[in-house]
């Protein structure tokens, strides 16, 4: 194998040696995505078992899901900068210089939307949908499983036209500032006519989420070697010195309107929220517009809605919903499917079924411990997540690559340069964003689904996530009585846990006498403090996600890389470590308040608002260089590790507390960020000022300086 050295000779080095290299390249790559996912997820787990004091349920599949994510994501960025970002760059510098404004403008309306489809933190909207009761939130429900393809589509064609009106202000010259003054006016604007709208107003915080959720490892990229290779042949001979900066902010702004207004669309054709029975009554015929068809509204109300609001759908009759059942039963891929599980499926059964149907299908029930005792890896298919994602990964890198080249070839008459270490890149993207999404969805969206149901239990009494079991051979004899010192009759019974009896509170609606079976639920909490909502536990929660976000952020190696262009563009002014600092500080900040929505069940807006008309009066006070810098800075917040655990956190968090959806926490974080970074900025320049006024102006002063000494 051949090699240049320093001076450009070539030399050849032996296979092995070549090896050694390869091998020292591929541990270094792989020890960075290790420290920035292992602080994280270690901290997670360290705060769940020793402060939570649960246990990780499905250890298994999670480690599993952190490996698959920190080797997905070595690949997926290795393959960006082998791949795709040479001919991003190619595009980005030949196009402004051999192209009409017109061609430029199509280019990056169609670079916008292409990019965006390959973004993997996308995938996480797509897992978040399980989490959302239809009849809740029916349009944000169409939005997250139905529609999530058209999602997808809205935040892209957001993106796209934010990278043409990008273009067209490096054009004009035009600074970012009015582009500010105009669009988040108009977004606060949307969201408060959204507010009057039940549908609209459960999309918002979906909505506000989807424009920060697009800036990732491949669109910033990507829209910045357009930006700046742009910005510079439009600068020459102007003024303008922006440096390409404020791309990303229009990037992370637009979606939000795009799927705003796609919701409106959708709002006339999907019923208003209302409980499950008016939901699935056949007077509601809007319903079934949620759906894909009849058959997966059925399914659907059977593994998740009450008994009442199945039986609508079967004319009232019991036995027609048991004849449903028993051809699922008949099917274990139509168990899955429907229950999730056999568990599941013996859940449904305990819950609902009658006496005959419970002895018909009591070794269902009896299946369920035996479950448990081999755990969530028994059912675990490793090859059909892989092949999903895989089919995703194609779809996303595919098209994007095709359009790239079709840019070279056709419009700007280029040759592929190193098209082998392009392709191989192309590969490696494909493998890693495969093994990158799958490990989203079995670890780093369950592990943070995990902390976030078990937050709860901080401050207040909440049934343990996953704890609940069947226990075999129950009767009424095992049950005992006492009195409260009110003189109160209490019943329960001990349960050997772990080879120490337990007194467990006696519920009889948990007890099923014909199958000598018993429900059993643990609760725990409130860990710190008393009452139902301890502010104590309230606190530690808090505490918890500002670390959480604050050391997250600090890991992030496209923020360090950031500080470093930040301190070159202001000469010094604003340093490095100081940016690190603003942007790990809002993170935490926001991390807080989105935490703080979720528990209180604030709306968004109610925060984000007030926020937003903070922001523009600190972007009018700020200079142009800063108010660049400051809206990008949010982009490098919301990273492929931070934005899935911080959206499963929320969620988890939501679903405990009874809050409808737990969205927002991304874009409190995002515009934290931008306040914490322009106030940072303000305070650099008021100093820079205070310096240059105390300076002296002339040589003639020092001299009457000496002279008066």
């Amino acid at each position: 194998m051949k090699r240049k050295n320093a001076k450009g000779q070539e030399f050849k080095v032996s296979s092995a040696e070549a090896f050694r290299w390869i091998l020292r390249y591929v541990k270094q790559k792989l020890a960075e995505q290790f420290k920035v996912v292992a602080g994280i997820i270690l901290y997670l787990i360290f705060f769940q078992i020793l402060v939570l004091g649960t246990p990780i349920l499905d250890a298994g599949i999670i480690g599993i899901g952190i490996v698959m994510v920190i080797f997905g994501l070595t690949l997926f960025l290795e393959g960006l900068l082998l791949g795709i970002m040479p001919m991003g760059e190619e595009v980005g510098i030949q196009l402004p210089q051999k192209a009409k404004s017109r061609t430029i403008l199509i280019v990056a309306l169609f670079l916008g939307i292409a990019a965006t489809f390959a973004e993997p933190a996308l995938g996480v909207l797509k897992t978040a949908g399980s989490s959302v009761q239809a009849w809740r939130a029916p349009l944000l429900y169409v939005f997250l499983n139905k529609h999530s393809a058209l999602l997808v589509a809205a935040i892209a064609i957001g993106v796209g036209l934010s990278m043409l009106l990008s273009m067209v202000r490096f054009i004009k010259g035009w600074s970012l500032k009015p582009f500010l003054y105009v669009i988040l006016p108009t977004m606060m604007l949307f969201s408060i006519l959204s507010l009057f709208h039940p549908n609209l107003r459960n999309l918002l915080g979906l909505a506000w989420d989807s424009g920060s959720v697009t800036t990732g490892p491949v669109t910033v990229p990507l829209v910045l070697a357009l930006g700046i290779g742009f910005s510079h042949v439009a600068s020459q001979g102007s003024d303008s010195s922006d440096g390409g900066f404020g791309v990303v902010t229009l990037a992370s702004l637009i979606p939000m309107l795009i799927v705003l207004s796609m919701g409106f669309a959708l709002s006339f054709k999907v019923p208003l929220p209302t409980g499950d029975v008016e939901f699935f009554s056949p007077e509601n015929p809007k319903s079934e517009y949620v759906f894909r068809d009849r058959g997966e509204m059925v399914d659907y109300a059977i593994s998740n809605a009450s008994l009442p609001a199945q039986l609508t759908l079967f004319d009232g009759q019991m036995q027609g919903l048991f004849d449903y059942v028993r051809e699922i039963a008949q099917d274990d891929d139509r168990i899955r499917e429907v229950f999730g599980s056999k568990a599941g499926f013996g859940e449904w059964i305990y819950h609902f079924g009658s006496e005959d149907f419970k002895e018909e299908f009591a070794h269902i029930i009896a299946d369920d411990a035996e479950q448990g005792k081999n755990g969530a890896m028994s059912g675990f298919n490793f090859w059909e997540y892989l092949w999903r994602n895989f089919v995703s990964a194609i779809r996303a890198i595919v098209p994007l690559t095709i359009f790239l080249l079709a840019l070279l070839y056709f419009v700007l008459r280029e040759k592929l340069r190193r098209a082998d270490e392009i392709f191989l890149g192309l590969t490696f993207a494909i493998i890693g964003m495969t093994l990158f999404g799958g490990g989203i969805e079995l670890g780093l969206a369950k592990m943070g689904d995990q902390v976030g149901s078990n937050l709860p239990v901080s401050f207040t009494e909440m049934e343990v996530p996953g704890g609940t079991r069947m226990i075999q051979g129950f009767d009424e004899s095992l049950v005992y009585q006492s009195l409260t010192p009110q003189g109160e009759t209490e019943e329960f019974f001990f349960l050997n846990e772990n080879g120490k009896p337990a007194a467990i509170v006696y519920e009889a609606e948990n007890h099923d006498p014909v199958q000598g079976v018993y429900r059993y639920i643990p609760k725990r909490g409130p860990l710190f403090g008393k009452g139902k909502f301890s502010m104590l536990g309230i606190m530690v929660v808090l505490i918890f996600a500002f670390i959480m976000g604050y050391s997250a952020t600090l890991a992030e190696p496209a923020l360090s890389a950031m500080g470093i262009t930040v301190e070159d563009v202001t000469v010094g002014a604003f340093k490095k470590t100081m940016l690190i600092q603003a942007v790990a500080i809002g993170v935490g900040v926001g991390i807080i308040l989105g935490v703080s929505q979720v528990i209180w069940n604030i709306h968004v807006f109610y925060l984000l608002g007030p926020i937003y008309v903070a922001l523009l009066i600190v972007t009018h006070f700020s200079t142009e260089e800063y108010v660049n810098i400051g809206w990008d800075s949010a982009a490098v917040t919301t990273g492929p590790i931070t934005v899935p655990l911080v959206l499963s956190m929320g969620l988890g968090i939501g679903g405990q507390v009874g809050v409808v959806e737990g969205f927002g926490i991304v874009s409190l974080v995002s515009c934290c960020t931008i306040v914490s970074v322009l106030s940072m900025g303000l305070f650099v320049n008021l100093r820079r000022k205070r310096l240059l006024n105390v300076m002296p102006e002339s040589p003639s002063e020092f001299e009457a300086e000496d002279v008066a000494a």
